[in-house]
């Protein structure tokens, strides 16, 4: 077993390990103290059955059902699929999900504290996955803005990615927007936190789930999205992930932004995602 820091301000690799390998406490230990203290941990070309994605998933926290039923895992509710692939001229799972900087669902009171990604079909060319440090970006925010959020909240919601179904055919906008408020109000968030395993400060919120910063007037707002959506999108702070056959990706929902990147035309690309819940041993 191998583990290499994949940048200098998030995420590690593990390397040479199998899942006979993370049945060995200490092998998935060292698993848990990366994800913890680096944010994104990956093992590369894991080779795990669905059920075993669980079962590993479980060891962290408590593996919650994906909320919209029908792109769970047909055998493991568990598990979302994320594709663009057909079968039966039926989709196989989620197409186009993700593809704008957020952390994981940050809309909702209490978001479950960790994700995990195995790559089940995936392209080596596109279909990336981008990650960003929350305590990494807010470390790098003026210190003017730092004075001006400093014990402020946000409001979260998706309103601004509230995807649209045949069921909302006929609603006007105004019916639409109402719907989406009374489905899913607005929830309130503190804007700057601190990781309980590192002690460090991050910022909680991204532009794409947030409504405005409670006490800042249109002008404030507008220029507060712009500075944080440049240091979460500077490239030099970034790591992209060229996805493997296999690969294992987990990461704290709270102090990682991420972000898939397009598929290219012709390519299939599935992905299991398992959200989990604090719950268990290693729960934050």
């Amino acid at each position: 077993m191998q583990v290499n820091e994949l940048t200098p301000f998030i995420g590690s690799e593990m390397t040479g390990v199998s899942h006979a390998d993370l049945q060995q406490q200490e092998v998935f230990d060292r698993l848990t103290e990366i994800l913890h203290q680096r944010e994104l941990v990956v093992v590369r070309g894991l080779d795990i059955t669905p059920r075993q994605q669980i079962e590993l998933a479980s060891r962290i926290g408590k593996p919650v059902p994906f909320l919209m039923a029908k792109y769970r895992h047909p055998e493991h509710e568990e598990i979302m699929i994320s594709s663009n692939a057909t079968k039966a001229n039926r989709p196989v799972g989620v197409a186009r999900v993700g593809n704008f900087w957020h952390q994981d669902s940050s809309y909702m009171k209490d978001a479950a504290p960790y994700t995990m990604l195995h790559g089940v079909e995936v392209p080596s060319t596109s279909g990336h996955t981008l990650y960003a440090n929350a305590c990494d970006v807010y470390d790098r925010l003026p210190q003017e803005w730092k004075e001006k959020i400093a014990g402020r909240t946000a409001l979260h919601t998706v309103t601004k990615r509230y995807r649209i179904t045949p069921e909302h055919a006929g609603l006007s906008i105004a019916e639409l927007r109402a719907l989406v408020e009374t489905q899913h109000p607005k929830v309130e968030h503190a804007l700057v936190q601190h990781d309980p395993a590192t002690g460090r400060p991050y910022l909680y919120g991204a532009p794409e789930y947030m409504d405005s910063v409670v006490g800042f007037d249109a002008n404030e707002n507008e220029q507060f999205f712009a500075v944080i959506d440049r240091l979460i999108q500077d490239p030099e702070r970034v790591y992209t992930h060229r996805w493997g056959t296999n690969d294992l990706v987990v990461w704290k929902t709270a102090t990682t932004y991420h972000a898939a990147t397009a598929i290219e035309p012709g390519a299939s690309r599935t992905v299991h995602r398992v959200s989990i819940e604090a719950g268990g041993p290693w729960a934050a």
